[in-house]
């Protein structure tokens, strides 16, 4: 995605750190740069917007439940190998157990 314009950060750049962003995970300096693109780019602004959303409404109906612990490790992973370009191997997504009901 790309408006079209020159920008001094690739709006590929952003996209794909998006969350950090989103997450404040990153030095202030990055953040600048992220807030200068934002005021320059209306269509990385509107993405920036709806990833904020749909973060505050996970919150908002989950925010509540517990996460494991190595859960937040496997999904960073996962999105390392998805940004990478490598494939996700259907095997590797675990599936919960299921167990017969009784009758």
């Amino acid at each position: 995605m790309s408006c079209g314009e020159p920008h001094e950060t690739d709006c590929s750049e952003i996209l794909d750190h998006l969350y950090e962003f989103l997450d404040k995970e990153m030095p202030d300096t990055e953040c600048t740069k992220f807030e200068t693109h934002f005021e320059e780019c209306s269509p990385c602004l509107e993405k920036y917007g709806l990833e904020q959303a749909v973060k505050k409404l996970v919150k908002r109906c989950c925010g509540q439940d517990d996460v494991p612990g190595d859960l937040r490790s496997k999904v960073m992973g996962r999105l390392e190998l998805i940004r990478s370009g490598e494939t996700v191997p259907d095997h590797d997504i675990a599936a919960a157990p299921t167990t017969p009901q009784e009758t």
